[in-house]
């Protein structure tokens, strides 16, 4: 019997256990928090569908590869792998999108190469900055992001100037 099986169920108990024993109605808590999380759900949804209409949109219309040949001198005078500019504009936008990026560079120059590493390590240390504000500030009506975005992306360049660093430095 494998421990994973018995763990969740175990919670449970000392959940309703605690529940029975500080007199709480567990059932009644539960369909109240069932009914809070439906009710969120219902307000995130039009934001999450917006969201993934639009990075859908995006990675279709092809500006990604307009944005990496436009970016592409820059990087090539900075010594930066242009294979890894997928990854760093996607980054921001959408993680399912650059795991997938991550994973074809893997396979493609190996987990051990300078850039598998410096992509492993941008991966690890940047967010999903431009998705974070569209679905969380979307879905409590927050439209003033303008300075978020800002401190969001700086951190996300900042983060992917210093993975280089780094790289650089210890392999």
């Amino acid at each position: 019997m494998n421990i994973a099986n018995i763990i969740l169920p175990f919670i449970v108990l000392i959940i309703v256990g605690y529940g029975i024993y500080k007199q709480v109605a567990v059932f009644d808590a539960f369909l109240d928090g069932v009914k809070e999380g439906l009710t969120m759900t219902i307000q995130i949804f039009p934001t999450i569908i917006a969201m993934i209409i639009s990075v859908n949109i995006f990675l279709k219309s092809n500006i990604l590869e307009l944005v990496i040949n436009f970016l592409n001198p820059l990087f090539n005078f900075l010594k930066f792998p242009k294979e890894i500019l997928p990854l760093a504009v996607l980054r921001p936008i959408s993680g399912s999108s650059s795991l997938i990026i991550l994973d074809n560079i893997l396979k493609t120059y190996g987990v051990d190469s300078f850039i598998g590493r410096v992509a492993s390590v941008i991966q690890g240390s940047t967010d999903t900055t431009i998705y974070i504000l569209g679905l969380y500030y979307g879905s409590i009506g927050i439209k003033k992001i303008k300075y978020s975005l800002l401190v969001g992306l700086m951190a996300d360049i900042s983060c992917i100037i210093i993975a280089l660093i780094v790289v650089n430095i210890l392999f």
